[in-house]
C-alpha cells in the first residue's frame, strides 16, 4: 500500500511531497522529496533508520522513533513545521490505522484596537 501528502510548510513556502509506502501494513518506508535542505536531511535520516513499524508510532505506551528521527533534524524555528505532522498522517495511511484525510492548519494573527498595525503582509 502507498499513501501521499504534499505539504506547504508554511513561511517558508517550501513544498514536500511525502510517499509512504509498505508491503505488509505494518512496516513503512519514506521517499520525500523537498526545496528545503533541512526537511532534505530529515528525508536521509528516514531512509537511515529503515522502517516504521505504524502500529508502534501510534502505541501510547511506546515512544516513537518518527518523532525522534524528526527532532534530531528539525530544531529552533524549524520545530512549528507541518512536515512532521504529514509525515505521521501519511504513515498512518498506509499502515492502515487512519483513513485518508486532508489535514489542516489556518492560522491568524488578531490584534486589538489600538495595538498598532499588522505586519506588512498580514491578512486584515
Amino acid at each position: 500500500m502507498e499513501a501521499r501528502a504534499v505539504i506547504q510548510g508554511g513561511d517558508c513556502r517550501f513544498r514536500t511531497t511525502a510517499v509512504a509506502s509498505t508491503e505488509d501494513a505494518r512496516h513503512v518506508h519514506f521517499a520525500v522529496g523537498t526545496d528545503c535542505e533541512k526537511v532534505a536531511a530529515l528525508a536521509t535520516g528516514l531512509t537511515e533508520h529503515g522502517p516504521f513499524d505504524a502500529f508502534d508510532e501510534i502505541d501510547p505506551r511506546t515512544e516513537g522513533s518518527l518523532m525522534s528521527v524528526v527532532h534530531q533534524h528539525l530544531q529552533g524555528c524549524c520545530s512549528g513545521c507541518a512536515v512532521p505532522v504529514g509525515l505521521f498522517k501519511v504513515m498512518q495511511v498506509a499502515g492502515g490505522v487512519a483513513l485518508p484525510q486532508d489535514i489542516s492548519i489556518a492560522v491568524s494573527l488578531d490584534r486589538a484596537e489600538g495595538k498598532g498595525p499588522l505586519p506588512t503582509g498580514a491578512p486584515s
